[in-house]
């Protein structure tokens, strides 16, 4: 049977459509010039990961671009994910960018609203929300399979192929509200960090039933607490509940970080035994010298290998 054809080539899409369980992580680009740190970054995820994420201007505080921080992850021998959020560019300079990360060799894109701006440390800046986060995606799409541009002006050349991902919220949202994402493009789902494993469980009962797992993976985000400070600020976090039973577990730990790794690991392996993850989405924030450690203890050590079948096809039939 000839392998199904893909929209991107990128390894991430490759791994998922070939049916095996990822790994992802999430590198928040530093707030100056420093691409070593990156790459450095880069050189430690790239045995143990799939991809790596790179973060736009989280928490709207300014940091080297999550194109520009793309590159040095691919220079280190990883595979990016860029951010893009709908915050702080209107559809030129969305439209812009994506071609200038594809022609770099950028093949996966996460779209996001964007943390609001008062909350960064630029609080007077405006907002641009040009589009919503399913008109980025459709943006993408329509560069991707029809070749033109959002006004309907065409291409010069190759589309941009891009793997387009869009977050989910198990705990904050009903899993029915990925269909209108779907709609617009979406190609895979990582969602917020979970550690409630019950009601994550009831969350992909429900995806199923909505016929949500027929249509687009979804990798269980998961967030290795550091400290009890940590902790505490994760469970104020909208979207993010921690149960009562894990906050204790923790907190009463006699050395907490050693605890945070073993609990994340048994996390998860839990996630992976039930019926709907797709992979895990590991942000250790300031924290990922932990993850090769942490993706060995569950269990998820070799990597599989992915050899890009022979080329993505986009739907506007130009390779």
């Amino acid at each position: 049977m000839a392998p199904p054809a893909l929209k991107s080539g990128s390894r991430l899409e490759t791994l998922l459509v070939r049916g095996e369980f990822v790994v992802t992580a999430e590198i928040g680009p530093p707030k100056g010039t420093a691409g070593r740190a990156v790459r450095e970054k880069a050189e430690l995820l790239r045995t143990c990961t799939d991809a790596v994420n790179l973060t736009d201007n989280q928490t709207a505080v300014v940091r080297l671009s999550s194109i520009a921080a793309a590159v040095h992850v691919l220079q280190a021998g990883g595979e990016p994910i860029i951010q893009m959020t709908c915050r702080d560019r209107n559809r030129i300079g969305i439209q812009s960018d994506l071609l200038g990360a594809a022609s770099l060799g950028i093949r996966n894109v996460l779209c996001l609203a964007g943390d609001h701006q008062s909350l960064g440390n630029h609080p007077e800046a405006t907002g641009v929300y040009d589009l919503d986060t399913a008109g980025l995606i459709s943006t993408i799409r329509r560069l991707r399979d029809e070749g033109c541009f959002l006004s309907g002006d065409p291409l010069t050349g190759d589309p941009p192929l891009f793997y387009i991902g869009a977050a989910a919220n198990p705990l904050h949202e009903p899993p029915a509200r990925l269909h209108r994402k779907i709609e617009a493009g979406a190609d895979f789902f990582p969602t917020q960090a979970v550690y409630d494993l019950e009601a994550l469980s009831r969350w992909f009962e429900a995806a199923r039933e909505e016929g949500i797992l027929e249509r687009a993976p979804i990798l269980v985000g998961v967030i290795p607490p550091r400290s009890p400070r940590m902790l505490e600020n994760l469970s104020r976090v909208p979207g993010i509940v921690i149960p009562e039973g894990v906050r204790r577990r923790l907190q009463e730990a006699s050395d907490f970080e050693a605890e945070s790794l073993v609990f994340t690991a048994e996390l998860i392996a839990a996630i992976r035994s039930l019926r709907g993850p797709r992979g895990v989405h590991i942000m250790a924030v300031a924290w990922e010298k932990i993850v090769p450690e942490l993706v060995r203890t569950a269990g998820l050590l070799p990597r599989p290998q992915a050899e890009t079948w022979s080329g993505a096809t986009s739907r506007a039939g130009v390779n």
